[in-house]
């Protein structure tokens, strides 16, 4: 098994807004008073095989394909103070008049005029993994057309969405004010992200931070998805590492039948419905002998950095894209998981 460092494999404590709340508002001094109150969860020596939601089933099918086969970048997202469903489309009013300012700099901006944009909140029913998690909520930069004549709304620019699936570590600990929503997806352009979060942070009294993935959670994924059960398989399950060498880094790209993953998974999986920890190690052990007998070479000196299955892919940079419409809720529940963990 890879011997990743402890510092590596376990998530920090310590509070990623230190900088952030210095000289902070009396609502940040009360959100950092509610994270303080959270304890430590390390990571569990087990978990669930993700299993399709009956809470999916309530969600837009047109919306859940739309989720799917694009990239999206990972946020954690501290809880939302005083944000509330009934205003959405208020706040989308808001948000487009911040973002014509924005790109328009200097020149003054009346809200609801027109600049060829259009924002749209709306929620995403359903999209939760037990009915205690607040709705997700889907936010969308639309190009408006040129053409008067055309009613019809212009492409998607830029799209994000919040969610918490079984959120109950933070769910508890954090009083009505807020609107706990670890997870944040974007997908398109960085600058409008950017326009994004800053919006969010004034008016929500948030804070965003980019959602990494360590070698050990891919681990974890690559396991996790495996073990899922596949109708049939859509992708050949790869890994990719990464050698650190001078001048510039070399990858290692290790390509497997997914049929044979899964044979791999079922040899040293032991426990019906969950993945432990030894089990990760021992799957990992596995490819990691098979790749030494075959090429000689040690893939624990090497760091992990990206896993693909036929569920999903994740890259160590916080970029997922996900495949498999079955699973959808069982890979943001372990998102969610890891944005909690970075939000306390």
């Amino acid at each position: 098994m890879d011997p990743y460092d402890a510092s590596e494999s376990t998530p920090s404590a310590s509070s990623h807004l230190k900088d952030y709340l210095i000289g902070a508002t009396p609502l940040q001094k009360r959100l950092e008073s509610v994270r303080k109150q959270t304890s430590f969860v390390p990571t569990p020596p087990r978990r669930k095989i993700p299993q399709c939601s009956q809470l999916q089933e309530d969600v837009d099918p047109h919306k859940v394909a739309f989720f799917l086969h694009k990239q999206w970048t990972l946020y954690s997202v501290t809880p939302l103070y005083q944000f509330s469903y009934s205003n959405l489309r208020e706040y989308a009013r808001l948000l487009n008049a911040f973002i014509a300012a924005e790109k328009q700099k200097g020149l003054a901006v009346e809200v609801g005029e027109d600049f060829n944009i259009k924002v749209i909140f709306s929620t995403l029913l359903g999209m939760k993994g037990t009915q205690r998690d607040p709705e997700a909520f889907l936010v969308q930069i639309l190009s408006k057309s040129q053409m008067p004549s055309e009613n019809r709304e212009g492409k998607v620019l830029w799209t994000g969405w919040f969610c918490c699936i079984f959120g109950d570590s933070l769910l508890e600990t954090v009083s009505q004010d807020f609107t706990c929503l670890p997870l944040f997806l974007a997908n398109g352009a960085e600058s409008n992200t950017a326009i994004i979060r800053t919006w969010f942070q004034k008016t929500f009294d948030c804070h965003f931070s980019p959602l990494a993935i360590n070698a050990f959670n891919l681990s974890w994924m690559a396991a996790m998805w495996t073990a899922c059960k596949m109708d049939r398989y859509m992708a050949t399950t790869e890994f990719l590492w990464s050698v650190p060498c001078s001048p510039q880094s070399l990858d290692i790209s290790y390509a497997i039948h997914p049929e044979d993953a899964k044979a791999l998974w079922d040899s040293v999986h032991k426990t019906p419905g969950e993945v432990t920890q030894e089990e990760v190690d021992l799957f990992m052990d596995c490819l990691y002998s098979h790749f030494h007998r075959h090429f000689k070479i040690h893939l624990s000196a090497t760091r992990l950095v990206r896993v693909s299955t036929s569920v999903a892919s994740a890259h160590t940079d916080g970029k997922i894209k996900i495949l498999c419409h079955k699973y959808l809720i069982g890979v943001l529940a372990y998102l969610t998981e890891l944005a909690i963990f970075q939000v306390e």
